[in-house]
């Protein structure tokens, strides 16, 4: 099994931050955010893929300066980051395994949790935020399955907290045959992939005890007072 770590975009809501240093090259305590991410994998992929574009050659540096994995590929997003759909689409030419986890470049999950949803053969993970209007939802139909992701709903159209997808996945290559329209934004997006996939195979819904997302430089802040050593993996 092989890892994907989206790391390509411009990390725009965390400027100042980003302007001469790539977004999964910030720290967090000792480490780059994207060390952190290689950590989570450890042990449960065996080869890494790392999708980059803006600033590239710093994390070409730090990748080749780096011992978690020694098996790893850089995939640039060319000709720009069109979206997290995009990203994976170039990684394409690049996996050699049929299965492969993927996950967002400035997100930090449990070990734990990604090992669950390693053994899914399609799978997403979730965790119930009473916040929810800033995240998707996941949508499940009446016999529970996963059948949609409501992006950023009005507050009031769930109960006090609901499923939401916190940007891991299990997925195969059958995920390639999906085409969803680009977004408003032009963009693919990773989860119209995952949506129109469910149509035909079951994605199953891992539920995930910790979650950092890390989305501008307020919460990277905050995430400095986190034990993450703790809630993530053990080192």
């Amino acid at each position: 099994m092989e890892g994907i770590i989206l790391a390509a975009g411009q990390g725009k809501r965390m400027r100042p931050l980003t302007l001469e240093t790539p977004k999964p090259l910030l720290h967090l305590h000792d480490r780059p955010l994207l060390e952190w991410s290689l950590y989570s994998l450890r042990g449960i992929v065996r080869r890494v893929l790392v999708v980059v574009h803006y600033l590239k050659e710093q994390i070409a540096d730090f990748m080749a300066g780096q011992r978690v994995f020694a098996d790893y590929a850089l995939v640039e997003q060319l000709p720009a980051p069109l979206g997290t759909g995009h990203a994976l689409r170039c990684c394409r030419p690049h996996l050699r395994s049929e299965d492969f986890l993927v996950i967002n470049g400035d997100d930090l999950f449990p070990r734990a949790a990604l090992l669950a949803l390693s053994r899914a053969e399609y799978g997403i993970l979730s965790m119930q935020r009473a916040d929810y209007p800033r995240y998707g939802v996941i949508q499940l139909d009446d016999q529970g399955d996963f059948i949609g992701i409501d992006e950023k709903p009005p507050a009031g159209r769930y109960p006090s907290s609901a499923p939401c997808n916190i940007g891991a996945y299990k997925l195969q290559p059958s995920i390639f045959d999906c085409a969803p329209a680009p977004s408003v934004r032009g963009e693919v997006e990773l989860t119209d992939m995952v949506t129109a996939i469910a149509r035909t195979q079951r994605v199953e819904l891992v539920e995930s005890s910790w979650w950092l997302p890390i989305g501008d430089p307020q919460a990277l802040a905050a995430a400095q007072s986190v034990d993450v050593k703790r809630n993530m993996v053990a080192l």
